[in-house]
């Protein structure tokens, strides 16, 4: 009996660890404090995922907009704009720090084609 009481607090204790994590894991919100800022090259966009539009760069790395096609963007004029041009990314980071490829802004120079920060 004594066990069986142990296990289900430590299964308790493990799920809420769980769900946790995955809150952790969730972009919502973002400032430009808690992104990292790079300098990316865009050759190639596609649709990927739920309508996310995907970046991708001259090597392997790419970078998304979460629903962008839902929030208004085209590829046809993401990639009239962008392509093949140097852009600035603000990239959400997660639990420890560490970067996604979620793309919280973006910019040609002074022009931001897209933000999720509120003004």
């Amino acid at each position: 009996m004594k066990t069986k009481v142990i296990s289900t607090g430590i299964g308790l204790l493990v799920i809420i660890a769980c769900m946790l994590l995955l809150k952790s894991c969730i972009i919502q919100n973002t400032k430009p404090e808690d992104c990292e800022v790079i300098a990316v090259k865009i050759t190639k966009i596609t649709e990927g995922g739920v309508k996310d539009i995907v970046f991708h760069d001259d090597g392997t790395d790419f970078y998304y907009i979460n629903r962008g096609l839902e929030r208004g963007l085209n590829l046809d004029s993401l990639k009239t704009k962008v392509l093949n041009k140097t852009v600035t990314l603000h990239l959400a980071k997660v639990i420890g720090g560490i970067t996604s490829e979620h793309i919280s802004q973006m910019a040609l120079g002074d022009d931001i084609i897209f933000t999720e920060f509120e003004n």
